[in-house]
């Protein structure tokens, strides 16, 4: 299959809301971010493409299947995990997952055995017969990412997974994310307002913005690189002799927190050393002249976060 999810202008009104604005898209298997600040349509795709609400317009398909006269066959197919807290507060992870995959259509001893496996791949192989009531939030989240898996889909959406979590429970999120899409194969389609967390998990990113697509491409087009070198000097006062010193040279420099950004799209520009003296060059031997130490040089990247900015200004 070539995509695993194909929408065709889009489009849901809720009269004082336009949620989803003739949105057409195509998503390729593999880790899929889908971007965007609060009320931007995330959600609101999520469940059309699950079948749980109608559009107003337009038509989509996923995994081949018609979200209009197949809900069913889509259900069956994909797994969700929802943003909100939904989880029974008197039931344990793994009553809970061996529920969710007889629901699925395994029987109970294979719902059993499937369940325990998903627990303990998400890491709640000891506390899988606790009541979910006393989990921690990186818990729960963890236990609605095994209920979204038990029953072996093949391909899983995943909204706002990281909401609420301390920076270790996002950093164990995105791991699991990371291992599901690529180790074992599953499609995954995870919303995020974080653009920053999506960077590290996705093979491509889907933009939206007031219900309206602003991009849609793999992510490393999104991160290209600038032109730029992004360098970090160790030092008395490094940072702001280097930047002189840079500046002097003919380089076009500037701070970026601890570390300078330098242009190197123009090396005619460089005084000091010549009319085509390569910037790396000119970088490294500034620093020895200065008695600095060089210890980062490399292409600056675009982050998601500057697309977005780029993308999403007046209209």
């Amino acid at each position: 299959m070539d995509q695993v999810v194909v929408t065709e202008g889009l489009t849901k009104d809720y009269g004082a809301v336009l949620a989803l604005d003739g949105l057409t898209v195509q998503v390729a298997p593999g880790v899929t971010g889908l971007v965007g600040a609060n009320g931007a349509g995330k959600s609101t795709l999520i469940k059309i493409l699950l079948g749980l609400i109608p559009p107003t317009a337009g038509r989509a398909r996923v995994l081949g299947h018609d979200i209009a006269t197949e809900g069913p066959q889509i259900r069956a197919a994909v797994g969700y995990l929802p943003e909100h807290d939904c989880l029974p507060p008197d039931v344990s992870a793994s009553d809970f997952a061996v529920h969710m995959a007889m629901m699925s259509g395994l029987p109970r001893v294979a719902a059993r055995e499937r369940a325990a496996d998903v627990l303990r791949h998400v890491g709640l192989a000891e506390e899988r017969y606790r009541p979910m009531g006393g989990y921690s939030t990186g818990m729960k989240q963890k236990a609605k990412l095994a209920q979204a898996l038990v029953h072996d889909p093949k391909l899983v959406f995943l909204d706002e997974p990281t909401n609420g979590l301390d920076p270790a429970a996002r950093d164990e999120m995105l791991g699991l994310i990371r291992r599901i899409g690529h180790d074992f194969g599953i499609s995954i389609i995870v919303t995020s307002h974080l653009l920053g967390e999506l960077e590290r998990v996705s093979d491509q990113v889907v933009v939206l913005d007031g219900g309206r697509l602003l991009r849609a491409s793999r992510t490393d087009d999104f991160l290209d690189a600038t032109g730029a070198l992004l360098l970090e000097v160790l030092g008395d006062d490094a940072q702001a002799r280097m930047l002189d010193a840079l500046t002097r040279a003919g380089l076009t420099a500037a701070r970026r927190g601890s570390m300078l950004t330098v242009d190197a799209s123009h090396p005619a520009g460089v005084q000091d050393g010549g009319a085509d003296a390569d910037v790396h060059d000119v970088v490294r031997d500034t620093a020895g002249a200065l008695g600095l130490g060089l210890v980062r040089l490399q292409a600056d990247h675009r982050r998601i976060e500057d697309v977005f900015a780029d993308t999403s200004g007046p209209r």
